[in-house]
């Protein structure tokens, strides 16, 4: 698959290894992020940092297996590569066991990594860089030089990893933000919104700080959006087989911002976007790759898992619909 037009987009973050109970493969949002944006014919790129050890470099050398550049990452003989311990529930839910002090948490501020960034047309961040100083410091610096359309902020929030400060600085710096219901609900306490449901406290966010569009994700169920001008979007969920859960978030996100830079509007970014989540769903791990046939395949499903209590939009969407249709010459 591709699109008309290549766009530049930086991933800042996490490059690591998960460490399931059956396998171990390689992850971090940011990376699975880079991984499918550029297999959408985008020019993605990872800026992160590994050890010098085995994970190290037999990530190094998947990345590249991948037709990923690995120009942008850091080695570094002071960390280890950074590994998370997952476990999945009997409902196929993740945990994670993140294991701190390695070397995506002290990614070193480069001139190559500003120029990349100056240019890019996005810079995609979360909050899990923003745990230790080194990286933290750095990921500043590539904010501020940003010159582009949209800096992501798919919030991540993972456990004994995120500060309120840390959300909070992070939304002063963000266009468009991407978390799913749970977190929703966590920031929606840390930072007192005080909303009483999903709608709200997108309003909320969108009140408060430079947001232009709060993208909730709400699992199998779909996705909720709300843009600045108060566009409000709601895809249900396709009716799928779930393989395992990893990546299916990031993939939402890299087709919603591949669409959003090739002019799409919201609907269509966040249904693009939800169709490559889905298949990721049905696929074990993050990186594997998308036909054109499981595209087509998943277009024309008609079974759809619909949120509780977000009916009345999908009946507004329909009445919308139809009345723009009706309207057309």
């Amino acid at each position: 698959m591709s699109l008309h037009k290549p766009f530049t987009i930086a991933a800042f973050g996490e490059v690591l290894w998960d460490l399931l109970p059956d396998r171990v493969i390689i992850g971090g949002a940011p990376f699975n992020f880079a991984y499918r944006i550029n297999s959408l014919g985008n020019n993605a790129y990872i800026i992160s940092s590994v050890g010098k050890d085995d994970y190290g470099e037999k990530a190094l050398e998947k990345i590249r297996e991948l037709n990923m550049s690995t120009k942008y990452i850091q080695q570094d003989s002071r960390y280890p590569t950074g590994t998370v311990e997952v476990f999945l529930d009997e409902h196929k839910k993740p945990d994670y066991n993140i294991i701190t002090g390695v070397a995506y948490d002290n990614i070193r501020l480069k001139d190559s990594i500003i120029s990349l960034v100056s240019s890019a047309d996005c810079l995609c961040f979360g909050t899990l860089a923003r745990r230790n100083r080194e990286s933290r410091e750095t990921l500043q610096a590539l904010l501020d030089s940003f010159k582009g359309r949209f800096r992501l902020y798919d919030i991540n929030l993972r456990k004994n990893c995120y500060t309120q400060d840390a959300i909070h600085e992070s939304l002063l710096q963000t266009d468009i933000l991407k978390l799913n219901d749970e977190e929703a609900g966590e920031v929606n306490g840390l930072l007192q919104l005080n909303a009483a449901n999903l709608q709200g406290i997108a309003k909320e966010i969108l009140g408060r700080y430079p947001v232009q569009i709060c993208i909730i994700t709400l699992g199998s169920n779909g996705v909720l959006a709300i843009s600045a001008e108060n566009e409000i979007v709601y895809e249900p969920g396709f009716g799928v087989l779930m393989q395992d859960p990893l990546g299916a978030g990031d993939a939402f996100s890299a087709g919603f911002i591949s669409k959003i830079l090739a002019g799409s509007d919201l609907r269509g970014a966040c249904r693009f976007g939800n169709q490559l989540g889905a298949i990721v769903a049905t696929q074990s791990g993050a990186t594997q790759t998308i036909t054109r046939n499981e595209m087509q395949v998943i277009s024309s499903k008609t079974k759809y898992n619909i949120q509780p209590g977000l009916n009345e939009l999908i009946r507004n969407q329909t009445t919308q619909n139809n009345n723009q249709t009706k309207e057309k010459p």
